[in-house]
């Protein structure tokens, strides 16, 4: 394998052990717990400097905290992508400044492309022929994307609820599309079945691959040096499997240790009030959550009943001493209408929980007046305009 310098290998978050990372290709070899990619910090020599000097074009300018180098990468300029100010929202939450972080400009239009470009790179580095996955929608269109970038051949199970727009586009990538019915769990027992019928193919799964939370890290890392290296306040995170949010937890610290910064962001957990498992635990005090029995939300992304990283989930909230909020699928809706109508900018149905919940945590008075709180806008809005136009419709709009 070509990797970074500084990457020393796989790290069991369960039992602690770490592991070559030409043999380790996915859960822990010996407890089956979730792998994280392990540095030697003293090995890195980065500086605010540096960085400066270096043109922002794609996540993998920050490749000495990654596993694997920018000439190695299954990349399509990923990352990069814009800050956006929003004084309206600021105004109206109350907060010093709010700023919008517009995963939408990925190359898929989501910062599932984040993860992808991590994961299909380390498929092509052992080997691999055919990766597979399934998913609630963007992260299957881009698994397809990057598969395709790479010449590898993709299988991805989405289930009937998804998008038409991710279903579309995985064929259109050449991908070998699976549509199941029901929901995300019902995807995941076909994808298991298949898997155990192929021991060829590589899974490119949430928390399964070690690299997808890795690659998605590097939103913090931009979010900070847009804004001069001054760390936010906060971070809302619109939170299905949390993969993002364990990610970008992760690299603050490095920052952190690092001596490029010296505060941590608190982290916020949105959810949408018909699936809000993590929000549960974390307000019950639990270190994992309990399976969400009936879940009903029209947000897909975030309709993630059993995340199986809740440990790392919660840590990462109590931790940066952030929180979790739960909000109803119409007030994340109208939010999404709202940022939409008061800044232009364009928000995901699934995305806008974290619109809705930092609405949420300021009426409970979590943020202060001079507070620089983020909001992650994870996919486009044109991602779900049927969604958005018919809520609209459904007010008499």
């Amino acid at each position: 394998m070509e990797t970074t310098e500084a990457f020393v290998g796989l790290t069991c978050v369960d039992c602690g052990e770490t592991f070559d990372p030409e043999s380790a290709t996915h859960r822990c070899p010996d407890c089956d717990g979730i792998l994280d990619p392990d540095y030697d910090y003293d090995r890195i020599d980065l500086s605010r400097e540096d960085l400066a000097d270096r043109p922002f074009e794609s996540m993998w300018r920050y490749e000495e905290l990654l596993p694997f180098p920018k000439r190695a990468a299954v990349s399509m300029d990923e990352g990069a992508t814009q800050l956006v100010e929003c004084p309206s929202l600021a105004d109206e939450l109350g907060v010093g400044r709010v700023l919008f972080k517009d995963e939408g400009r990925n190359p898929t239009g989501t910062f599932k492309d984040r993860g992808q470009t991590a994961a299909i790179t380390a498929a092509v580095q052992h080997g691999a022929t055919d990766v597979a996955l399934n998913s609630a929608g963007n992260a299957g269109q881009a698994a397809a994307a990057y598969a395709a970038r790479a010449g590898l051949d993709s299988h991805v199970f989405l289930p009937s609820r998804a998008g038409f727009t991710n279903k579309a586009m995985v064929n259109v990538h050449g991908g070998d599309l699976t549509v199941v019915e029901g929901r995300i769990g019902d995807a995941g027992a076909a994808y298991a079945d298949a898997m155990a019928e192929h021991d060829d193919w590589y899974s490119v799964k949430t928390f399964v691959t070690p690299y997808r939370h890795e690659g998605k890290k590097t939103m913090l890392y931009e979010v900070v040096e847009q804004n001069d290296w001054d760390v936010p306040d906060a971070v809302v995170y619109p939170t299905g499997g949390g993969v993002g949010l364990v990610g970008m937890h992760k690299a603050a610290k490095e920052l952190r240790d690092l001596g490029l910064t010296d505060d941590l962001p608190s982290m916020y957990a949105a959810q949408s009030s018909g699936c809000a498992p993590v929000v549960e635990a974390f307000e019950e005090g639990k270190d994992v959550h309990e399976v969400w029995e009936v879940p009903d939300t029209i947000c897909g992304g975030i309709e993630i009943p059993d995340p199986g990283a809740s440990p790392l989930i919660l840590d990462a909230l109590r931790e940066s001493d952030g929180g979790a909020v739960a909000t109803s699928d119409e007030d994340i809706l109208d939010s999404a209408v709202a940022v939409a109508q008061h800044e232009g900018l364009e928000m995901g149905a699934t995305c806008a929980a974290a619109a809705s919940g930092a609405w949420e945590l300021a009426r409970r008075g979590e943020f202060g007046e001079d507070d620089t709180v983020v909001l992650l806008n994870t996919g486009a809005g044109n991602k779900d305009d049927d969604v958005l136009r018919s809520h609209l419709m459904s007010k008499g709009v």
